[in-house]
Order: structure tokens, then C-alpha cells, then sequence
């Protein structure tokens, strides 16, 4: 089954009953993770990093992207009270960890058992090996990355599953762990990778949903997609094309301040979209092709047999005139109206009778 992931990110504001309304929200849709973000702004950004275009769009106005993430910080003890409302609701706490302390928080302290490497990170290899000594499942995002940055990234957490206490590795160590069985065998048993565009929202132009398919062709590995387009459309087309993780941003209001809302579901619209991925999931079925149990019943009425279409007696011989091909089914099958025209009638007909031998 799909698994789905409401991305809360930082759709939050820093306020804390936001963020529990979000877990409840995420919960009521259907979802089966609810995400946060998980950084320390000091050390994720220096002073003169700037926003993105999409963020000072949404948020109408500019500034640094220092002021905007430390106002965006989701204290230690909020962390602990979304994970234990979670634990309350039964929908699983998943947060991304975009530093060495922010990830040492979610597994020495929360105890998380699944991460995710977000696209911003898929160069960082220090931190993506951390990731991966951790031994936790991982999900990587792939957002405005390359094919051989992929493949270089997944070197790394190959590396870092097989190493878990190295402390400094080099190139040739990550491209030798990938290209190893062990590498290979550990990375189909712990990692998924996400497809992705990385702009909020995403132009349907851009989104270029097959390349999910060539990334999971090419490496061989679980696929999912994370989805930052606009409704709920992309999301369940990737999964009828066998995305195994589906991660959608959502907020409670669109119309509120911050980078991610505009580019987010509500939650009637992330319940929606829940409701048809379980739909595509039934429908997409084990792909043997046979009769369902609902259509056998109706095989005598959609299909037709050999009828009469004027009488017929006994003995007479059967001329293409006398039958024709008419429902309802279950009779002399039409495959046999060549070897019937020119036999002997063994019984008497009437027309619309069917012919039984």
C-alpha cells in the first residue's frame, strides 16, 4: 500500500497549536505519516542567504533567509509533545533533519526509526552519510538533481550503511560501496527515492512524471514522488505508475503567512486526494487478467450466441439466412456459425429461439 506523508513542513509558523492542528488534520484525511521540518536556521543558513523567488512571492516581502527560518524553528519540547499527540492518534511522526544536531535530535532523542534526505541536501554528502550510519530507512528526494548526482548521493548512503562508524571516506570509497553487491542489496532493503520538482508550485510543464520511472529503472530501488504542484492530480497518477511513497505539502488555511502555504492542500483536498490513491490502489488490482467475480454474471447478457431468425425444422438444412448473431449469451457459441451454416437442424426452432447444438 501506498504510503502517504502530509508534509506539515513548516506550514506551522513556529506556533505550536497550529502544529497540533495540523497532526489532527493530517490524521482525520487519512494520511499515515505527518512531516515537520527539523533545523537550527544558525546552522542551516549564513546571514547573506537569500530567499528563494518563490518564497518572496508567497510571502510578499523580502528578507534574509536567516530571519525567515529562525522565526520557523520548532523548539525540542514541541517536538516531543507533536510526537507523543501522534503516538495519541496513531498516525506515525516523521520530521527532516536539515543538520548534524537537528538529525543526533530525531535519533539519540526521539527515537525515529525513518528519515528523510531532502532535495536541498542531495550534495551533502557529510550529512547524507550520517543519514545512512544512523540505519534507519531513508526516503531521498531527488528535487533539481541529476541522474549522476543520484547515483553519487546513493554511493554515499551505500557507504554509510556498510561503515557506520567511519568517520571520513573519499569518492572512490562511496563509488565502490555502490558498486558492490552488499551496497546494492543494502540500499534496495533501506532507501526509496522520491522524484520531484523543487518549485512551489511546480509547473505542470516541469514535472516531467515518467522521469520517476527512469530513476527507478536506472537504480533499481523503491520509488515514490514528492508532489509540489498544485491539486491532487500528479500525486495520484504517480501512484497508478507505481509510486510506493506519495509526500504532499498541506496547510489548514492557504491564505496564511509563510513560504509553503500557497503551494499546499487543506485539508478536505488532502482527504481527497488520500481517498483516491486507496481508489487507484484497489483498482490497479494483481494484473491478471480474468473474468471478475461481478462480470461473470453478466456474460449471458453482454455476450450473444447463434439464434434463429426464422423457423427451422427438424432435419432442414441450416442456410446463413435462417441464424444470425444475437444476446443473450450462453447458447451455441458464434465461433461455431461457420461449421452450423450447411448441418442438419436436430431440432425444431422458432425465431429468437437459440440454438443449442
Amino acid at each position: 500500500m501506498t504510503l502517504i506523508i502530509a508534509e506539515a513542513g513548516v506550514n506551522h509558523n513556529g506556533d505550536a497549536k497550529l502544529a497540533r492542528d495540523l497532526v489532527a488534520a493530517a490524521h482525520k484525511a487519512g494520511a499515515d505519516i505527518v512531516k515537520f521540518q527539523t533545523f537550527k536556521a544558525k546552522n542551516l543558513v549564513t546571514e547573506k542567504a537569500t530567499q528563494a523567488n518563490y518564497q518572496k512571492k508567497n510571502m510578499g516581502k523580502e528578507e534574509s533567509q536567516l530571519a525567515m527560518l529562525q522565526r520557523l524553528e520548532l523548539s525540542h519540547e514541541l517536538h516531543y509533545e507533536l510526537v507523543d499527540y501522534c503516538k495519541e492518534l496513531g498516525i506515525e511522526f516523521l520530521s527532516t533533519a536539515f543538520d548534524d544536531e537537528s538529525l543526533d535530535f530525531l535519533v539519540n532523542d526521539l527515537g525515529l526509526n525513518r528519515l528523510k534526505l531532502p532535495s536541498g541536501e542531495i550534495t551533502n554528502a557529510p550529512l547524507a552519510l550520517k543519514h545512512a550510519q544512523t540505519g534507519c530507512n531513508l526516503i531521498v528526494s531527488t528535487g533539481m538533481a541529476t541522474m549522476a548526482e543520484i547515483e553519487s548521493i546513493l554511493g554515499v548512503i551505500a557507504y554509510g550503511y556498510l561503515n557506520p562508524n567511519a568517520k571520513a571516506a573519499t569518492r572512490a570509497d562511496f563509488e565502490a560501496a555502490y558498486a558492490s553487491d552488499l551496497g546494492q542489496s543494502v540500499l534496495r532493503e533501506k532507501v526509496t527515492v522520491l522524484h520531484c520538482t523543487t518549485e512551489y508550485p511546480a509547473p505542470m510543464e516541469e514535472i516531467n512524471l515518467n522521469a520517476m520511472n527512469t530513476i527507478a529503472n536506472t537504480f533499481r530501488l523503491q520509488i515514490g514522488y514528492s508532489d509540489h504542484s498544485r491539486g491532487i492530480t500528479i500525486p495520484i497518477a504517480a501512484v497508478a505508475k507505481g509510486a510506493t511513497i506519495i509526500e504532499k505539502h498541506f496547510t489548514l488555511d492557504r491564505n496564511l503567512e509563510g513560504p509553503d502555504h500557497k503551494a499546499s492542500l487543506e485539508p478536505d483536498e488532502l482527504a481527497n486526494m488520500v481517498t483516491a490513491i486507496r481508489n487507484v490502489e484497489r483498482a490497479l488490482g494483481d494484473g491478471v487478467k480474468r473474468p471478475t467475480v461481478s462480470e461473470v454474471q453478466n456474460k449471458s447478457i453482454a455476450r450473444k450466441s447463434l439464434v434463429a431468425v426464422q423457423p427451422i425444422k427438424v432435419g432442414q438444412v441450416i442456410k446463413a439466412e435462417d441464424i444470425a448473431v444475437k444476446r443473450p449469451g450462453g447458447g451455441r457459441s458464434p465461433y461455431d456459425y461457420w461449421q452450423v451454416i450447411g448441418q442438419k437442424c436436430n431440432h425444431d426452432y422458432q425465431p429468437g429461439d437459440t440454438l443449442i447444438d
